[in-house]
């Protein structure tokens, strides 16, 4: 009972149905709002409608992305060195305090710029930044190394089967359940109680890994680590090993666990540089998909945006399989690769869609899309101490929102210039930019290679210098 109050995957599934209620409420009650607001031309209408849309996300997703430097490094710090429960209780709290923003506008008619406070307000505790990086830590610290990569993706699948369900039942919960002419007043109410739910699981029930015993602590207990044996003045068999390790600069560039080899500077760098692409790409071709929806010809309505939704949510249920799947033939490289040329070729196809049926082909080809995140994750988390898991993975994902919201911003302005000429342009440029975050990945991979083929610390009883 113990061990089952350690799994995060509970806070995870009720978060990301709240979100998924929250998103498609958010979308339509914006598209409602500009297009009884906007003064249009027959001729203009739509365009002119998908770029106020656009500017409002474009503000929205700014604010959001960069207020959580204020807060998210702090909080992953003191989640390192009291309670991780902090970087997921807090985040959850500002969701719950920050969403109901979206209640009074829907309820009270409050102005469209309200939820621009609402953005503010959720930063500044945390958002996605913290509370993404709590959860990575948390996950890492409850996982064995050989164990953590599919550990990672199980968090991903949880999430995306819960973004599935929460997707497929939004619109219809949307436009049949409302109060009076209130539509979206019970999708709302809906999404509040999950995160009341996982304010109140993460506050009385969850329980932190450091009580109790991960298989990672239960190997380290059964062998003896290789600093041990270093410090251990007694076994002279490993004297001038020790010296050449001990004084070697990259096996100590980067402070970690001396059971395994830590890597240089960079290799980190490279996989940092390889997500944080990987991430613009694939984060910022979701924010014009949710626009791209709304227009001709596909002119999507709030069931149809669900299920398209829905549609991208079973991309992490596949992404699972492949990785239960491949990680019997390839390792973290092919992994990574294989879900970044998935995307890559899914997304070029989605340039093209001009028919609904087109959509979920792309869907389809980007069914391991959602692999390589959490697997560069996993790679990271094998270099760094279990101490100094949450404060990585929120500079990291910190790193990942603020390079993507800045290039967001981008990308839907320039979505809206190419509005007239080639609406689907966005996408080829996400598709070069996927394909230009393997290059990084790769160097990564090589260079660790060569490390470990160079410095790898000589296992117990192992001849050494031809001493046995």
């Amino acid at each position: 009972m113990v061990m089952i109050r350690t799994w995060i995957e509970p806070i995870v599934a009720g978060a990301q149905v709240a979100s998924s209620f929250y998103d498609t409420s958010l979308l339509m009650v914006v598209k409602n709002h500009y297009n009884e607001t906007t003064s249009f031309t027959n001729s203009s209408h739509e365009d002119v409608l998908q770029k106020a849309i656009s500017n409002f996300y474009i503000t929205y997703n700014l604010i959001l992305g960069f207020t959580p430097i204020l807060s998210a490094y702090i909080l992953a710090r003191i989640g390192d060195r009291s309670n991780r429960k902090i970087t997921i209780c807090i985040p959850m709290i500002g969701y719950l305090v920050s969403r109901l923003f979206l209640l009074f506008v829907i309820l009270w008619d409050w102005p469209i710029e309200v939820m621009f406070g609402s953005a503010a307000l959720n930063g500044l505790t945390g958002w996605f930044t913290t509370y993404w990086g709590g959860v990575m830590a948390w996950a890492s610290q409850d996982s064995s190394e050989s164990r953590r990569s599919l550990r990672l993706i199980i968090i991903e699948m949880v999430y995306g089967l819960a973004g599935f369900v929460g997707s497929l039942v939004s619109g219809h919960i949307f436009i049949n359940l409302s109060i009076g002419n209130r539509q979206g007043v019970i999708l709302v109410c809906c999404s509040l109680g999950c995160y009341v739910f996982c304010v109140l699981y993460s506050i009385f029930v969850l329980k932190t890994p450091d009580s109790v015993e991960t298989d990672a602590q239960k190997e380290k207990k059964k062998n003896k680590s290789f600093e041990e044996i270093q410090n251990d003045p007694g076994n002279s068999e490993y004297t001038e090993k020790s010296r050449l390790l001990e004084n070697d600069p990259i096996i100590n560039s980067v402070p970690g666990d001396q059971t395994f080899l830590t890597p240089s500077k960079l290799i980190l760098i490279m996989m940092f540089t390889s997500v944080i692409l990987f991430n613009v790409a694939s984060i910022g071709a979701e924010d014009v998909i949710n626009i791209f929806v709304l227009k001709k010809p596909l002119s999507w309505g709030p069931v149809e945006v669900g299920y398209g939704n829905a549609a991208g949510y079973v991309n992490y249920i596949t992404s699972f399989l492949g990785v239960f799947v491949f990680s019997r033939c390839v390792g973290d490289l092919g992994l990574i690769v294989i879900g970044m040329l998935s995307f890559n070729a899914g997304i070029l196809i989605m340039a093209f869609v001009r028919w609904t049926y087109l959509y979920y082909v792309a869907r389809a080809v980007m069914m391991f899309s959602l692999i390589p995140t959490p697997t560069i994750r996993s790679m990271i988390s094998k270099h760094v101490e279990g101490s100094s898991y949450g404060k990585v993975f929120v500079v990291l994902q910190l790193g990942i929102g603020i390079v993507v919201v800045s290039a967001s911003a981008g990308f839907n302005k320039l979505y809206q210039a190419t509005l007239d000429w080639y609406s689907g342009f966005c996408f080829v440029l996400f598709s070069g930019i996927g394909f230009i975050s393997i290059i990084p990945i790769i160097v990564a991979a090589c260079k660790q290679r060569s490390v470990n083929i160079h410095y790898r610390p000589p296992l117990i009883g192992e001849t050494v210098y031809g001493t046995t």
